[in-house]
């Protein structure tokens, strides 16, 4: 039976606890179900098709997962674009919203909160209105885009605007329920299923290697835990390279690679047009180094020019992804000159470009 342990201090956590209550460790999930292909619902088009692996009971849905895989092309570099942006509110963050909110539901939850710039709070949002929840996201007010802002308000949320909003949404969550997308162990369970996606969708093979934008790194390391599932199962022979890439404005995961580091080190908040990894503490950012070290993976920056650039290049070849999901695209020719011509690249496209039309965010 899976259950949430302290990787701090080995402590068993409750069910709505977001932390360990002896240490203030993050909490990972023990005692998962081994990957079996025999097992997978191939009539189900969604994520839940591997309800199986995944140790939550489905109460409800919104469609969210088996996003396109699609070939795609840049500067003559090929590569596979997993298209997250095309998950029910336009990224990635609704896989984990749907396992943290089906959890938390089962164990008598009616509210939660959230900390979010954007694309959290707006999955949070919708899968609370969906699941008879009430929800509450607290926005940082230096960087919470506008539209973003009112997504969220549109699928039902209330949002806390404040410069301090860390310290607001840790105090709310003595009393409320904290569904964190940083925290929750559930939600990078639910990340593991673009893993077995791209698994699936490459005729049951591994790619060579995986590149994602890295803020908290919730797609990082499900993508790594959940290839890893494939390997400690026997149906791939190695884990694909992991690739990190942040905006050179908030890098912290970035500089604990140079330094090999095991953890990243404290920097100071800065900003990016890529508002989405504006992360300068990671919750998780151990792990994210432990799986390039283990995958000899690397780790990249880009400047905001470029992820501009490649942003705008990549919708006009039809692909409306936002600026943080941009990162990939930006440093594809660095990416290409450390893997290979030839080797199969995956990178995730995280987050729809729809969601700043018309803001002043948007590229002209």
């Amino acid at each position: 039976m899976a259950q949430s342990r302290c990787k701090e201090c080995g402590a068993l956590a409750g069910p709505l606890d977001w932390r360990c209550g002896e240490c203030g460790g993050s909490l990972d999930l023990v005692n998962l179900p081994a990957f079996d292909p025999s097992a997978i619902d191939s009539g189900d088009f969604s994520l839940w098709r591997y309800r199986a692996m995944l140790p939550v009971e489905r109460r409800f849905s919104l469609g969210e997962g088996l996003t396109p895989l699609v070939s795609a092309e840049l500067d003559g570099i090929h590569f596979y674009a997993k298209l997250e942006y095309l998950n029910p509110t336009g990224s990635f963050k609704d896989r984990g919203t749907t396992t943290v909110l089906n959890h938390l539901a089962a164990h008598g939850a009616t509210e939660v909160i959230d900390n979010s710039s954007g694309n959290a709070g707006a999955s949070l949002a919708a899968y609370a209105s969906s699941a008879g929840m009430s929800a509450t996201v607290f926005v940082p007010a230096a960087t919470a885009v506008e539209s973003k802002k009112r997504l969220i308000r549109s699928f039902g949320g209330a949002i806390i605007e404040s410069h301090d909003y860390l310290a607001e949404v840790y105090a709310a969550a003595e009393e409320t329920t904290y569904a964190s997308h940083a925290w929750s162990p559930y939600f990078v369970l639910g990340q593991q299923t673009a893993a077995w996606e791209t698994w699936e969708q490459l005729g049951r093979r591994a790619p060579a290697a995986v590149a994602t934008p890295v803020g908290h790194g919730g797609l990082f390391l499900g993508f790594y835990r959940g290839f890893k599932a494939l390997y400690a199962a026997g149906f791939i022979e190695r884990v694909p390279r992991m690739i990190a890439v942040q905006s050179a404005g908030v890098d912290p995961v970035v500089r604990g690679w140079e330094t090999q580091s095991e953890s990243p080190p404290q920097i100071e908040p800065g900003s990016s047009v890529a508002d989405g990894i504006l992360v300068d503490t990671p919750v998780r950012g151990e792990q994210i180094l432990r799986a390039l070290y283990d995958t000899e993976g690397f780790a990249l920056r880009v400047e905001d020019p470029a992820i501009e650039a490649a942003q705008q290049r990549m919708q006009a070849r039809g692909f409306m992804i936002e600026a943080t999901s941009a990162v990939t695209a930006a440093a594809l020719t660095r990416i290409r000159e450390r893997i290979g011509d030839e080797a199969e690249l995956v990178i995730a496209f995280t987050g729809s470009g729809l969601k700043n039309l018309g803001s002043s965010a948007a590229p002209v």
